[in-house]
Order: structure tokens, then sequence, then C-alpha cells
């Protein structure tokens, strides 16, 4: 993987469950009306909101995804979840586990014993008053409507996925236009939700080298960033230049950058934006072939924050094109023995193993005990294939 693609762009990630939350009873229809918005409720702690939902929420925190399989197993089969919203509750976080064990048509195939439209009154608060007294609106966690629009592409159907977003950064403007009728807090929540919608659409035409859809989308979101925290602004600012180099308009990118490091020249923003605009520079300088500059500027991020995966991930891709394997393999190596829970995902398991390849002749012993260790510390989600065993 070039090391201007590693770590640099995120992967899809999955939103937290918010208390918003087998097919439920069907209510008699009732008016829609808001009125005691679900997300103003306060909960003294999550078990208040679900069933023993702060052990459901350690599990996925540790990646522990198949005891979350067990756990919603054990509560459906013992008649734990006495409200239709547990039910939903239960429900996201078996789709997130089933997805992050990319067992997609499994995932697919849940989703679609729920009605097709989540808007349906069966998902209303206000057609169960007897268990939810005077509070109305959806209790579809926004999770379910993330995955009801990701899974498609899980199973080759990216147009499906799109429409699904577009549809949903829709219904999430829509929430925001009638904002006058939100608390201060539900009308931030849901501007985050619009930017993790974005977000993602953004992340599928990348992947599919659609840079003017996604210039057009990051500008968009810049132009409503005003009020955002500096670190906001930043990482918005980047993803544009880094969009800005794929598509080769590098002075573009260079202008760009510029602007990031004026917000950190003005006090605004700690170590990890200085590191961010370290980066930066150093994909400018492996843009031109300078891996040595490049190293010095992932060298000093590795300085400030010794956690920081991309500039470790990136200083061995560096060392490694200036032919200097053994060092690009020690600096992997430590950086896994340091700080596994940091370092440990399938980019970095990649591009140690291909480096292994190219500099040991008996590299499958050697991969077989990284995959041995990978085994014993690793999260039920990681793919095991990257070690090319």
């Amino acid at each position: 993987m070039d090391a201007t693609e590693a770590l640099e762009h995120h992967p899809h990630a999955t939103p937290p469950i918010d208390p918003d939350p087998p097919r439920l009873p069907s209510p008699p229809p009732t008016a829609t009306a808001t009125a005691t918005d679900p997300l103003n409720n306060p909960y003294a702690s999550l078990n208040d909101l679900s069933h023993e939902l702060s052990s459901l929420q350690e599990l996925a925190t540790r990646g522990s995804w198949r005891s979350i399989l067990d756990k919603v197993a054990r509560a459906r089969t013992n008649h734990l979840l006495t409200k239709p919203h547990e039910h939903l509750t239960y429900l996201s976080f078996h789709l997130i586990a089933l997805t992050k064990l990319r067992r997609f048509a499994d995932a697919v195939a849940e989703l679609d014993s729920l009605d097709s439209d989540l808007d349906s009154p069966n998902y209303h608060y206000q057609s169960y008053p007897h268990h939810y007294p005077n509070i109305t609106g959806s209790m579809v966690p926004f999770v379910l409507r993330w995955l009801h629009a990701e899974l498609p592409a899980k199973l080759g159907n990216r147009q499906e996925t799109l429409d699904r977003f577009y549809t949903l950064l829709h219904f999430v403007r829509l929430k925001l236009s009638d904002s006058s009728k939100l608390s201060h807090f539900c009308v931030e929540l849901w501007k985050k939700r619009e930017v993790f919608v974005i977000n993602t659409i953004i992340s599928h035409h990348l992947s599919h080298k659609e840079f003017v859809i996604c210039l057009a989308l990051i500008k968009d979101l810049i132009g409503k960033s005003e009020g955002s925290s500096s670190e906001d602004k930043a990482a918005l600012l980047s993803k544009l230049g880094y969009v800005q180099m794929q598509f080769g308009d590098l002075e573009g990118a260079k202008a760009t950058f510029s602007l990031i490091e004026g917000l950190v020249s003005e006090g605004k923003g700690g170590v990890e934006m200085e590191n961010l605009v370290s980066r930066n520079k150093a994909l400018l300088y492996i843009v031109g072939r300078d891996y040595v500059s490049a190293v010095r500027e992932y060298d000093v991020c590795i300085e400030r924050d010794g956690g920081d995966a991309v500039a470790i991930n990136n200083k061995a891709l560096c060392l490694m094109y200036l032919r200097d394997l053994s060092d690009s393999i020690k600096v992997l190596e430590n950086a896994l023995e340091r700080v596994p829970t940091a370092m440990l995902n399938e980019t970095i398991v990649v591009n140690l193993c291909s480096m292994y390849e190219l500099a040991y002749v008996n590299h499958s012993d050697i991969k077989r005990t990284l995959s041995n260790w990978i085994s014993r510390v690793a999260p039920d989600d990681f793919d095991a294939s990257s070690t090319r065993i």
C-alpha cells in the first residue's frame, strides 16, 4: 500500500449506539406529532435505558463481538427484553457484531426481519403509550439507519448503498431544518450525524476515484464549519488536501495544508494538530519522492506522540522505499510490542508481512509466529488473512 493512502483515509467507522433505540407487535395507528424528544430524556446509567446495556457497551469497546452475539441470543431466548426499544437496541448491537465479523449476509437477513420502512409507526414511542407515557418520536437507533444504508455495499450492491445514504442525509437535514423544536443538545447531535453521513458518502465515492463529487461534498462541509472546533476544521481541510493530491492538484493541496498550519500557528490545537501538520508535510515530501525528509517529519510526530500509528506506519514504508528493510521492520515490530492496542490493525500487519517476504527466506515461519501472537491479543474482528500465510 502506498504511504499516501496508508491509514490517512480512515475505513468506514460504525457510529455509536445512542438512545433514540424480531418484529415488534403492530400497534394501532397514532398521531406522529413531536412532543417530548426521547433524546432529551435523562438516564442515570446505560442500564436504565436498556437491559444490561453497559455490558454490551463494554464488550463492544473490547472488540468482543462473538460475546455480544452470545449475549443477545441469551437475552432473546430468556425473554429479558421487555420493551420494544430494547429489541431494537439489542438488534443494533447484534448487527454491528455481525458486520464486524464480516458476516454480511447474516446481518442483511436480520435487518430484513424489520419493516422496510424504518419510520413505520411500529417504531414510534407514541405507539406504545403504556410503555412510554409522554414520549414521542422514533425509537430506531441512528446506527440502525446507518447499517441499513451501509450493508448493501458489503454484498456488492454499491448503488443501493449510495442511494440509501443520500436518503439518510436528506432525513438528517430534515431534522435540522426543524431545529426550532429541538434542544441545543439535539441540534448538535444531528449536526454530528450529518457530518458522519457525508464522510461515509465521501469514502464510498473516494474508493471509486470519483474525486469531483468528493471535492464538492468536502467543500460543502467546510462551508458549514463556522463555529466548529479548530480540530474539526483541520480534519476537513486535511481531507480536502488528500483528495486534491489524488486528483493531481499538488499546488491546491499545499495551499489547503497551509491553512491548517495557520490554525496551529495561532495556538489552536495541541499535539494532535501539530502532528497533522507534520504528517501533511511528509505526504508532500513522499509525492516528491523525498523519503528522507518524510522520515524526519514522521520522527517529529512519533517524538510528540509515540502512539501515532499513521506516522509509524508511513515512516516504515518510507524506510522500505529507501531500501532499508531492516529498520523498516524494526519500526513496526517495536511499535506493535510497545503499543499493541494502537498499532494492531490490518494495514500495518499487511505492510509488515510484505516486508518479511522481501527480507527473509523463511518468512512463512516468521509470519506464523506473528499470527499466533495476534490470535492472542487481537479483537474478534481482526482479519487474520492480513498475515498472508
